[in-house]
């Protein structure tokens, strides 16, 4: 006889309720009921850090008062709540639910935290949700609470997670009750809040919202939803083989545009995006402006994130911990390809041309080549130090290391192109990442957990996608600190890789930037001009050759002498003025990518097979369907 198995009592939803109370001042208030606490007393923290930003935020520092209560309703006995660390605590043990009041200061603009104003409310999860140990990976609701009073009436919710039925958001608005499978879906999901204008588009048979949030006159929503519904729809396909469909039923972009910004977060569902009005087109205004490509550029990459590093991912980040840095030296792979693969979606959906593509390579070329740093720092010790170096950049950064962004893109590009060549144009980095996306990513979230990429797996992939042993490669590429042969795998695709002066007249060696009327230093070339006269950063450059300097006038001052002409230069340090004699520099030097005299009908194949994605097999994309918009 088998014996019976005592059935488990479904454990209650921690629910969470979340309230702009105080836009002017800045505040959500947040109320945390978990119905079965710890017996032994429940810890509660804050993450440390959000996935996708590899930097230490302490967001607890945030929350400004905190208390608990016993009671389903928070009744009169409070309890003891002890901080055992900077964003830990623990409730004295009770017999009923807990509940948790706090309120949590939101003024950080960028898409990383929290953010509330009169205008508008945005928050991450991470920076509002306590997390209840022991559950996190039981349901969690959350109901949003419309702001009260008259100024707050047309608000409205814009957000990918699941709302909980529709009769509980039966005004329309977006504001009710909200669920999320465990706590790591509840904190990948943003929330905006505000009076946006809304844009609705499907792509490939998946319906995409895209809120913006500020003031966009004449904005040409048209075109943005329908060049968005294309380069969505090309993406998915990427992926997709045979009945697959996308990693989510429904996508939203929540874009905030403002008068200078620039800015993205992925997550499984959606995307926090900053962006400049100007970057956006106005009705009557067809051309496509490099401020607007670079929008495209921004999207595609966050949404290409989708599948790169939000299901295929690092094994040190299956699962995360988010109390602590989460290290990999493989963010060259996940943030590098995904550089790589944002711009090159852009020439082959036809919203960038050959020449803007090649000229973006080329940009992309100058700012890796222009910092000595990629002679001392490989990309994958700037993955593993992005905590510590390339998310608290300095003045000396420049000089010690690498981005794992603009290098790791150029690495993919090369193993790109070495693929395609050395299989006669049979295989590519496309399969490799295909082939990613089926081994680690697909059913990553279907299954409750998946197998992360090791650190040392990624060339064994390569071979097993691919057949090309890229061993030698990624080990001088990405572990080595040597530059990369550029000029050898462009011509392969009859491209010439050329180097010109960027500027008339000779460098200083130093790079500026404009404070008030001043030229301030801000960056020092290491074994540079300005380096070599004992220049530093902060110094504010006063005159050269007795010529009083400012930022409008400096490279005209410079035109006038050579490289190797040695010229008297005041500044101020702090308020000391100070005389430096500098020996001039080169120009620097900029690259440009063009096509080459002589060019085989081979290159000319393989380069319209790898602007076009031809190995994909997925050659027709989904018809974009837009539908109408709406504005609150």
């Amino acid at each position: 006889m088998t014996a019976r198995v005592p059935r488990k009592t479904p454990v209650a939803p921690v629910r969470y309720r979340i309230e702009a109370i105080d836009p002017k001042g800045h505040y959500f208030k947040v109320v945390c009921e978990v119905s079965e606490p710890d017996q032994a007393g429940q810890r509660l923290s804050l993450p440390a850090w959000i996935p996708g930003s590899y930097m230490i935020r302490e967001f607890a520092r945030n929350i400004v008062s905190i208390d608990a209560r016993s009671g389903s309703r928070g009744g009169s006995r409070k309890l003891a709540l002890t901080k055992l660390d900077k964003h830990t605590w623990q409730a004295e043990a009770c017999a009923g639910a807990l509940v948790v009041r706090y309120r949590v200061y939101a003024w950080d603009p960028s898409v990383r935290a929290a953010h509330l104003d009169e205008g508008h409310a945005f928050f991450n999860g991470t920076s509002v949700f306590l997390r209840v140990a022991g559950r996190q990976a039981g349901v969690h609701e959350v109901e949003i609470v419309a702001p009260r009073g008259k100024a707050y009436r047309e608000w409205r919710v814009a957000t990918a997670l699941p709302i909980v039925d529709a009769e509980r958001g039966r005004t329309g608005r977006g504001f009710g009750h909200y669920r999320a499978d465990n706590y790591d879906a509840l904190i990948d999901h943003p929330v905006e809040m505000g009076i946006f204008r809304l844009e609705r588009f499907t792509a490939a048979g998946v319906p995409h919202e895209i809120a913006f949030t500020g003031h966009i006159p004449n904005l040409d929503a048209a075109r943005v939803t329908t060049d968005l519904a294309t380069l969505c729809a090309a993406q998915i396909d990427f992926f997709a083989t045979g009945k697959e469909h996308a990693p989510f039923d429904r996508y939203v972009f929540l874009t905030s545009v403002s008068g200078e910004g620039y800015g993205g977060l992925e997550h499984r569902a959606s995307t926090a995006l900053l962006c400049s009005r100007d970057a956006l087109p106005a009705i009557g205004q067809p051309e496509s402006t490099a401020g607007y490509r670079t929008f495209l550029g921004l999207v595609s990459h966050e949404y290409f994130h989708s599948w790169n590093v939000k299901r295929i991912k690092p094994a040190a980040f299956a699962p995360y911990d988010l109390e602590r840095e989460n290290y990999t030296s493989l963010l060259w792979i996940f943030e590098g390809f995904t550089s790589y693969y944002d711009d090159l979606f852009l020439v082959r959906t036809g919203l960038a041309s050959e020449k803007q593509y090649l000229g973006m390579i080329a940009k992309t070329i100058d700012d890796v080549m222009g910092g000595s740093g990629r002679a001392i720092q490989s990309v994958a010790e700037s993955s593993f130090d992005a905590w510590i170096k390339y998310y608290r950049q300095d003045e000396n950064s420049p000089n010690a290391i690498v981005s794992y962004y603009k290098k790791g893109s150029l690495i993919g590009l090369c193993l790109d192109l070495f693929i395609r060549r050395k299989s006669c144009g049979k295989a590519s980095l496309d399969d490799v990442m295909r082939f990613m996306w089926r081994r680690h990513g697909r059913d990553f979230y279907a299954s409750g957990g998946g197998r992360g990429v090791g650190e040392h797996e990624f060339p064994a992939l390569v071979s097993e996608a691919t057949g090309i042993d890229v061993r030698d490669q990624v080990a001088r590429w990405a572990y080595g600190t040597e530059d990369l042969p550029l000029v050898e795998e462009l011509a392969a695709l009859g491209l010439a890789l050329r180097f010109e002066p960027r500027v008339q007249g000779p460098s200083l060696g130093a790079r500026t930037a404009t404070s008030g009327n001043e030229c301030r230093i801000t960056h020092v070339d290491e074994g540079a001009a300005a380096h070599r006269a004992g220049v530093a950063a902060g110094d504010v450059l006063v005159a050269i050759e007795n010529m009083r300097t400012t930022p409008d006038r400096i490279a005209a001052l410079l035109s006038r002498y050579r490289a190797g002409d040695a010229v008297d230069t005041l500044l101020f340090r702090g308020d000391v003025l100070q005389s430096r004699r500098l020996v001039l520099d080169a120009a620097p030097m900029r690259a440009v990518i063009e096509e080459a005299k002589r060019t085989s009908k081979r290159a000319v194949g393989m380069r319209k097979a790898w602007l076009a994605d031809d190995q994909s097999g997925n050659s027709s994309l989904s018809s974009p369907v837009r539908s109408a918009s709406g504005i609150a």
